[in-house]
């Protein structure tokens, strides 16, 4: 059995002879490292953490205590199968984070992009796909085949229901419960059928970089959109006729136009 530095690895740490870890990665105590692991350099693995396989984490992630990361698929139809989590680098797993990997059903894996932060109590379920520099914030929970693009902030004690997307660079705010799938580029909040829109994330686009023009374009195309009690149709047709071409205003009409469960207005 490998042994590893008692000053990066706890001694009271259980590490799976099938685990690799790279040479550096910290792993605090009492915590439970199981087979088909793999853990990317500069990583740390807090106190009484439980990381399960088949999982691939990345370089310089940070895995706060008592989180349950890489376990099985709640999913009754889960019959041990071989199925996959995939993590990237640099991100932030906070205290009792759970994320499970996938199911043969659902693509057989469930990802986690780079530089994203899930807050304390946030649940991943199986075969979700989230992008890079999402942030999660307290107990968010997504359900299973949740798609969460990257930029995108999904607020305190949410709830995202089964297959929906949540659009790029889109705000969720706290207590919201989410059926539908929720627009770029919007502030979304509410529960259920009662969710809605209101209006761009203009700061926090700004924020990001994006140019005061490009930010009323994006203005302009939710009024069209959202606010003339338009048809679809009809709405992103006067878009275009009016020549709001801009990449943002390109991806919020694709998004709209590719919505199979419909979308939060």
């Amino acid at each position: 059995m490998k042994r590893f530095d008692p000053e990066r690895v706890h001694p009271t740490a259980i590490i799976s002879p099938e685990a690799r870890l790279a040479d550096d990665v910290r792993v605090g105590a009492y915590s439970i490292i199981g087979d088909r692991v793999e853990i990317g350099a500069g990583t740390v693995i807090g106190p009484q953490c439980r990381i399960e396989g088949p999982t691939v984490i990345g370089q310089g992630n940070q895995i706060y205590g008592q989180a349950s990361v890489g376990t099985d698929p709640q999913d009754l139809k889960f019959a041990g199968e071989d199925t996959f989590l995939f993590i990237g680098d640099r991100n932030k797993i906070r205290e009792f984070v759970t994320i499970n990997r996938g199911t043969v059903g659902g693509g057989a894996r469930t990802t986690l992009g780079s530089d994203n932060l899930l807050m304390t109590q946030v649940h991943i379920a199986h075969d979700c796909h989230v992008g890079d520099r999402v942030i999660l914030a307290n107990a968010a929970t997504l359900a299973g085949h949740v798609e969460v693009a990257s930029d995108s902030t999904v607020g305190a004690f949410c709830g995202v229901h089964q297959f929906c997307r949540v659009g790029v660079h889109a705000f969720i705010g706290g207590y919201s419960v989410v059926t539908r799938d929720v627009v770029p580029f919007l502030k979304t909040v509410g529960i259920r059928n009662d969710a809605k829109t209101y209006g761009v994330n203009s700061i926090g686009l700004e924020r990001k970089g994006f140019s005061k023009e490009e930010v009323e374009a994006l203005n302009k195309a939710y009024r069209t959109i959202f606010r003339k009690g338009l048809r679809l149709t009809e709405a992103i047709s006067q878009v275009r006729e009016g020549g709001v071409t801009t990449d943002g205003v390109r991806v919020l009409i694709e998004f709209l136009e590719s919505s199979e469960r419909g979308f939060i207005r």
